[in-house]
């Protein structure tokens, strides 16, 4: 004899068909806080392969595949936007290679650091485009030093849209304000010139293919203020990781945001990963960037003389001596303030991989993606993507 059906079973089993049919029961969201694939963003274009934000650097990430592509914001002398990690050229371009530009060489302090070279802010758009980019890492590539001119972040939005047309793909841009109270300071403010390139591009909505970063605070709120409505992000540095016990060090400038230290604010970047620090970045922003080691920190080994010990014998002391503690909470704590976070910066080179990775970067974009990150910043974005596919294809996708 066969048992009665309630329709209450009835339904149920109705649910359990449509469902396996459908891939529901097979798939679980992905630990995102949208649910949605992490983004994988060219960190200063393909950075890792070609000298840093030039236009081939951005063009090289794009046909890579990245999701987005990072320029960092200064200004020229007649105030147009380029793509340049420090105001001081000395450190990315072969301005030391110009005898024309020699007279220009100054020492001057940029967010309480002294720094001696050739500042941004001395050139015109005209003058910069006769430099030449190089290779800010001696472990990279250095044949294409000088080859590759400076870019605009309008040639970026060009770029983007025409790649996105071509492509079928959308890319994004994920512009960092870069030394926005130094900027203030010389009369070159960065943000209404910001805010003016992207309603000129018809992106000012949290739709718009745009993330736009700063380490300051006031920067993000001034441009939300004066009625930027993409995406922010606030970025959150350190100086860095005391390899004897795990924890971040903070010294300056890397301590505080500049607008902090200048307004005598004693807090410090760690401030803003506690759940308060959350609470207040969310008034002004959509997600954080953070420091990889504020998810994951590492820990050398301490000798019975108390110094650390250099394990792969070297002759050096550095990540590959280290292994990596436990995570935080700060993923789960950002997604609980309803925060993106989009960690910095993950590399290829094996001096910058924990020993427990054994010397695959794969193995570390996988532990943050199965963290939940919503995102990461690569200067190898083949990379990441290659271990973003492993990734999915783990939860069944």
């Amino acid at each position: 004899m066969s048992a009665t059906r309630t329709p209450e079973y009835l339904l149920a089993s109705s649910l359990l068909i449509l469902l396996s049919a459908c891939g529901g029961n097979s798939l679980q969201a992905l630990p995102t806080l949208n649910g949605e694939k992490p983004v994988v963003v060219a960190h200063r274009g393909a950075s890792g392969y070609l000298p840093e934000e030039t236009y081939e650097a951005y063009v090289k990430a794009i046909d890579l595949g990245a999701d987005a592509i990072e320029p960092d914001l200064v200004s020229t002398k007649d105030g147009i936007l380029i793509a340049r990690h420090d105001p001081n050229l000395a450190y990315s371009t072969d301005v030391d290679k110009h005898p024309e530009f020699a007279a220009r060489k100054k020492t001057i302090s940029v967010d309480g650091e002294t720094q001696t070279g050739w500042f941004a802010s001395d050139f015109t758009f005209a003058e910069i485009k006769t430099l030449g980019g190089i290779s800010t890492d001696a472990e990279r590539p250095q044949q294409y030093n000088g080859l590759y001119k400076i870019v605009s972040f309008q040639e970026i939005i060009d770029l983007v849209k025409a790649k996105s047309k071509e492509t079928g793909r959308t890319i994004a841009v994920y512009p960092e304000t870069k030394n926005p109270s130094y900027h203030r300071n010389l009369g070159l403010p960065l943000e209404d010139k910001l805010i003016d390139i992207i309603n000129k591009a018809g992106w000012n909505d949290k739709s718009a293919p745009i993330y736009v970063q700063s380490f300051e605070p006031g920067s993000l709120k001034e441009m939300r203020k004066k009625g930027l409505n993409v995406k922010l992000v606030q970025l959150i540095d350190a100086d860095d990781v005391d390899m004897k016990t795990g924890a971040l060090t903070f010294a300056a400038p890397y301590d505080r945001p500049y607008d902090w230290a200048l307004a005598g604010d004693k807090r410090l970047f760690s401030d803003m990963v506690t759940p308060a620090g959350l609470a207040e970045i969310k008034t002004y922003a959509d997600g954080i960037g953070p420091w990889k080691r504020y998810i994951v920190s590492v820990k050398g080994t301490v000798g019975a003389d108390g110094k650390l010990v250099d394990v792969n014998n070297d002759g050096k002391i550095n990540e590959t001596d280290a292994t990596t503690l436990a995570p935080t909470s700060l993923i789960s704590d950002a997604h609980k303030a309803g925060l993106l976070i989009h960690p910095y910066t993950f590399r290829n080179e094996k001096r910058r991989l924990a020993a427990n990775y054994n010397g695959d970067p794969k193995a570390e974009y996988l532990q943050f993606f199965r963290l939940g990150v919503d995102g990461m910043f690569s200067d190898f974005a083949d990379t990441a993507l290659a271990a973003r596919a492993d990734y999915l294809k783990e939860t069944g996708r």
